[in-house]
């Protein structure tokens, strides 16, 4: 498919994400940090809003919906357990849904750790996957409403996804997230070439999302907690899966 997905910078570091699919005439944005850049990107190119997909329940996800909604008449889709704290929702989806706008066929992963009702959209045909605040450059959302267990079972379904997925993440952490990746896997020479790419990109004013799923499994430690270096570095050698990830995630919330 000939689809063209464009990133629109919102608030302080958030990102809305625009997918646009000239033949069937969808165009779907997801998340909603503020709806008039949204609004902007959409009359200077001249597309029509059909669907909002949201990710989770929190501000800087949800504030612009009802006004971009007011504006073009969007059918909004998020998850059924979050209902009572999204904006009014026209579509409700449980993980393990899947469901068509157009040519696209998309499916709802679970997604928990950030918050409990966090979910994410993959669109096989796009070789696109919208985590929200799950999966991020580098990193991982902070763990606000589920636990270290969750969170990585998350990362393990999103791992688990095509390589050549590209991930489209809510926020440009990027460098901070790849300065702290470097205290975990210092000797990782893949993670210190991306890392100073990071710090090139994001000192000329760049963006440096999307990011290849692979990229992520290369770099990303919080996908990389069988890996014996990191092990050796945080003293778990024997600790399991999920052992290793809680303690990098403490870590971060610590850096």
């Amino acid at each position: 498919m000939a689809a063209e997905i464009i990133r629109i910078p919102c608030l302080q570091d958030n990102y809305a994400w625009v997918l646009h699919d000239a033949e069937s005439r969808i165009t779907l944005c997801v998340d909603v940090p503020d709806a008039d850049p949204v609004l902007a990107a959409l009359t200077s190119r001249g597309w029509l809003l059909t669907d909002i997909l949201l990710t989770h329940h929190h501000d800087d996800h949800i504030q612009g919906v009802e006004a971009l909604k007011a504006a073009t008449g969007a059918k909004v889709t998020g998850a059924a357990t979050d209902a009572h704290r999204l904006p009014a929702l026209d579509r409700s989806v449980q993980p393990g849904d899947s469901f068509t706008l157009g040519a696209l066929s998309i499916e709802v992963l679970d997604a928990p750790g950030h918050t409990l009702g966090h979910i994410a959209y993959y669109i096989p045909a796009a070789k696109a996957a919208f985590t929200g605040d799950s999966l991020m450059a580098f990193g991982c959302g902070r763990l606000f409403e589920g636990t270290a267990a969750q969170m990585w079972q998350t990362l393990s379904r999103l791992k688990a996804l095509p390589g050549e997925t590209l991930i489209y993440s809510g926020h440009e952490y990027s460098l901070s997230n790849a300065r702290f990746a470097l205290t975990i896997e210092p000797s990782n020479p893949t993670l210190a070439a991306r890392a100073r790419e990071i710090e090139a990109a994001r000192a000329a004013g760049e963006p440096t999302l999307p990011v290849l799923l692979s990229t992520e499994c290369s770099t990303n430690p919080f996908l990389r907690v069988s890996e014996p270096a990191i092990r050796a570095t945080l003293g778990l050698p024997s600790a399991s899966d999920a052992e290793v990830f809680a303690e990098i995630r403490a870590r971060k919330d610590r850096f």
